[in-house]
Parts: structure tokens; C-alpha cells; sequence
């Protein structure tokens, strides 16, 4: 398994890969959630549309128990990010993602997956992790103002004692576009690694143990990559004390 996203077909010149077509479907899914739960809502919540108020109620409390008042412009964000997240992980366990195969020219006999996590590209993970950063200062300028958020980075008090903490903060901003990206790719890619090696040596009941391991994983990287957002954005929307 390449660490490259595997291309299955061009269209006009545009490269369609495997984690492309899963980015799609982690899509269609949100949107059949939303509309099944539009569709079905009730003052007495059953079925789906209880499990949905569970996580959305789990969310908002514990990021209300955080950032306090800044809970409705953050809580959507945070949301969105772990259900994506977490839905483009958790495809990955089902049966199909190493079996369903697609047999593009150059690529022999065995041919290539033709469903991959979304999660396991490093384009995805990049862009996650921009949009996440982005919004975070976006947020930020828009809470507190242009200066206040300048002077985060920039301020002459006790010079040069801040003025050295402010290249922190914004080398700290940069390193986050690596760290965001990185750390979902490197654990999602070594688990699908990994269950693709399983698979092959132990197609029957070996692989079970570390599908579970795995199932525990996506999940957990989903939460930590919306918690992380949200202190993000929490805390660069507090006014600087300096």
C-alpha cells in the first residue's frame, strides 16, 4: 500500500483516486443523515433521530463546559469536523474497502483498492487541517478585533521578552498545517496498512482483534482532531492580557 492515493480514472485530465470516490461517499452520507433526521424530527426523539441528539447534545455540552459563551460559533465547526472525520474512518472497517478491486492500465493483474479513507490522504488530512487553522484566526479577527489579534504576535510591552513570545505563537500557527495534517494521516495510514497486511496473511477471524483496534482509532482520531480545533479557536479568541 503506497502512501500515494491510488488513480483509478481521469476525467477532463483531472486524477479521480480511490480516497476521492470515499470523500464523496463520507459525503453522501451527511447528507442522507441530515435528511433522515429532517425528515423523521419529533418532540420525542426514537430510533435515529435519538442517537443523533446524543452526539450532538455530548458536543455541545462538553464544548460549552469549555469555551463557555463562545459555544455557538465554535460547537459547528468542532461537529462538522468529527463527523466527517469519523464516518470517512469507520468506512474503512467495512468489508470491500481491500476486496472491491479496480484494475486501471499500469497497475497488473491485482489492480488497485478501489475504495480507500478518505483520511489516509495527505491531501485530505492538508486540507483539514487549512480549513481548521483558517477558520481559527478567522474567528478569532472577527471576536476581538484586528488589533487585539495582531497584538498576539506583535506587541513592544516588556520588549523583547514579548516580541519573542509572539514569534512562538505565530511559528505556532505555522506548525500547525503539519501536526493537524500528519498526525490523522500517519495514524489512519498505518492501521489500513496494516489490516491490508492482516487480510492477506489471515483472511479469517485473525484480522477481528485488529479491526477492533482500529474501529477504537478512527474514532478517537476524530475526537482528538475536533477537540484540538476547538481549543484552538477557543483560545485565540481571547483578548491578549499583554
Amino acid at each position: 500500500m503506497s502512501i500515494a492515493p491510488d488513480i483509478l480514472f481521469k476525467i477532463a485530465g483531472f486524477p479521480v483516486t480511490n480516497t476521492i470516490i470515499t470523500t464523496l461517499l463520507t459525503d453522501l452520507v451527511l447528507i442522507l443523515i441530515v435528511i433522515c433526521v429532517s425528515k423523521t424530527l419529533s418532540l420525542k426523539p426514537k430510533g435515529f433521530q435519538n442517537v443523533v441528539e446524543i452526539v450532538i447534545d455530548y458536543f455541545y455540552d462538553l464544548i460549552e463546559d469549555t469555551a463557555g459563551k463562545k459555544v455557538s460559533f465554535i460547537y459547528p465547526w468542532v461537529l462538522t469536523f468529527f463527523l466527517f472525520i469519523v464516518i470517512s474512518n469507520l468506512a474503512a472497517q467495512f468489508p470491500g474497502f481491500e476486496s472491491i478491486r479496480f484494475h486501471p492500465a499500469g497497475y497488473g493483474e491485482e489492480g488497485v483498492p478501489f475504495l480507500r479513507a478518505a483520511t489516509s490522504d495527505l491531501n485530505t488530512t492538508l486540507a483539514l487541517a487549512t480549513i481548521s487553522v483558517i477558520a481559527a484566526n478567522i474567528i478569532a479577527i472577527v471576536r476581538i478585533g484586528i488589533k487585539s489579534y495582531i497584538l498576539k504576535f506583535v506587541s513592544f510591552k516588556m520588549f523583547p521578552i514579548f516580541m519573542f513570545v509572539g514569534i512562538l505563537e505565530f511559528a505556532n500557527e505555522l506548525t500547525k498545517f503539519i501536526s493537524f495534517s500528519f498526525r490523522l494521516l500517519g495514524n489512519i495510514f498505518a492501521g489500513e496498512s496494516m489490516l491490508s497486511q492482516m487480510y492477506h496473511l489471515f483472511p479469517i477471524g485473525i484480522p477481528l482483534p485488529f479491526m477492533a483496534l482500529e474501529f477504537m482509532v478512527a474514532v478517537i482520531q476524530a475526537l482528538v482532531f475536533s477537540m484540538l480545533t476547538m481549543a484552538f479557536m477557543h483560545i485565540l479568541s481571547d483578548k491578549p492580557q499583554h
